[in-house]
């Protein structure tokens, strides 16, 4: 996502900072390097040639001192493009529960913007946040849009509210208004078109003067780029859009154009999709983002990450299993799919400050292996009966136990014996570790434990 930029604007920051004078040749080096970048990345060129105007005069300023200067414009490039992709990070105000006040999203945007899976995963996102989520189905017009998004909520557990065989939308809501009442959020999905017309505008109209929702978000794809401009300046103008949601961030250079198209039309970015899964949505934090594209890390998107993919009443059973010291291979197997919901490796090593520079060093091979590994243990632990599931230690004394098992999961006795030893790891870890107080915050480590552990575990832990 953005590599090319990240790259650029890392060659830019070292020019400066290994140059001993900030002279003319190395200002018109450094701002062609970032003109390049900004280009490549699909932002408009007339913003790049504003972009790189600013910061030639005010690097030309001969009152700044020349050794503050280089500092000075390191903090100038960080701070523009900060600035054009967004500045400050906006969030969506979802209201607490015990105020008793719903906060309804409805989202708008033409055909093929992702708006169903969008509102699959908005609603993934704040379930796991503790929000009693509810979507509505309100496109009309699309065949299977009523299916699809009843399949996107059975997947994410999540109440959904549809009406196959109506044709009128308000008809469905007004159907369901008392039911929706139970819930903190609504996620309504709309109809879009291929473009925007007359019939659309009148129809979101419609619903907006009836359901008066608190957000109205425009879905937009990252992949149409600078289009992006038009496509939010002609929403807003007519239904008065407060807000984008960019899909599809994973898997197009044009990324930068719509983040930039929409900051030009003053549209706030809350989210953007980074790939397939219900779990690949993140909020646009600017800052992060800047942070992850030059190499820095990006752990609170990271948490972030772990947050969305990580079943909360299934951690909460572990936690009571692990206080009563019942921790099994199914346990284990949970946290395996909780990580794995997190996304590949290589997209994690990108979100941890020091490791990015990893990624050119370790092979994607490496990286595949590692997760192969991780899907051979899953299908071992579904070989195995309830008694090998609780009591993994009589797989290591039978080894005719070890022989059925690999066969029947397509794994080898080393692979299941590899597993053994994790999961005995991982036991040893959260029983010596975790104490009584710990597990009271909710298996938050305070530094006492964490220095424990790391003096204990330091040498065994291997990847």
């Amino acid at each position: 996502m953005l590599e090319k930029l990240g790259e650029a604007l890392k060659k830019a920051t070292n020019k400066l900072a290994n140059a001993i004078f900030v002279d003319k040749a190395i200002i018109e080096e450094v701002t062609k390097e970032l003109q390049r970048a900004l280009i490549s990345a699909d932002v408009n060129v007339h913003l790049v040639k504003e972009i790189t105007d600013k910061i030639k005069k005010e690097a030309s300023d001969e009152k700044i001192k020349n050794i503050e200067k280089k500092e000075h414009l390191v903090k100038l490039l960080y701070d523009t493009i900060l600035e054009i992709i967004g500045g400050e990070k906006k969030e969506l105000k979802i209201e607490e529960s015990s105020k008793k006040k719903q906060t309804i999203i409805m989202l708008l945007g033409l055909y093929g913007a992702g708006k169903t899976t969008t509102a699959g995963k908005l609603g993934l996102y704040y379930s796991k946040r503790g929000k009693k989520v509810a979507l509505l189905g309100l496109d009309v017009h699309r065949p299977a849009a009523s299916d699809q998004l009843e399949q996107i909520a059975k997947q994410n557990k999540l109440a959904v509210f549809i009406d196959k065989d109506e044709k009128d939308a308000l008809k469905i809501y007004k159907k369901y208004k008392e039911q929706l009442e139970d819930y903190d959020l609504l996620i309504i999905d709309t109809a879009g078109r291929h473009s925007l017309d007359t019939d659309l505008v009148k129809e979101i109209k419609n619903l907006n003067d009836k359901i008066k929702p608190d957000y109205k978000i425009l879905v937009i794809q990252a992949d149409i780029g600078q289009a992006a401009k038009k496509q939010a300046s002609e929403f807003q103008t007519a239904l008065n859009v407060n807000g984008v949601i960019i899909t599809r961030m994973d898997s197009t250079a044009k990324a930068g154009g719509a983040l930039t198209a929409c900051y030009e039309t003053k549209a706030p970015v809350f989210f953007i999709g980074t790939g397939e899964k219900s779990s690949d949505l993140e909020s646009f934090n600017p800052q992060s983002f800047i942070s992850r594209i030059l190499g820095m890390g990006d752990l609170e998107g990271l948490l972030e990450k772990v947050q969305n993919a990580v079943d909360s009443d299934t951690q909460k059973k572990t936690k009571e299993r692990l206080e009563k010291g019942e921790f099994n291979l199914r346990d284990f197997q949970e946290q395996i799919k909780s990580m794995s919901s997190v996304g590949s490796m290589s997209k994690m090593l990108d979100m941890i400050p020091g490791l990015s520079n990893l990624k050119g060093k370790v092979s994607d091979d490496m990286f595949g292996a590692q997760e192969d590994k991780i899907k051979k243990w899953q299908h071992a632990i579904n070989s195995m009966t309830e008694e090998e599931i609780n009591n993994p230690e009589i797989i290591e004394k039978q080894t005719t136990r070890l022989g059925r098992i690999a066969k029947g999961s397509g794994t080898t006795t080393s692979e299941i014996r590899q597993l053994i030893k994790q999961y005995k790891l991982i036991k040893d870890f959260t029983k010596g570790g975790l104490s009584e107080a710990d597990l009271s915050k909710g298996g938050g480590l305070s530094q006492k434990s964490m220095m424990k552990l790391a003096k204990k575990f330091g040498k065994k832990m291997r990847m």
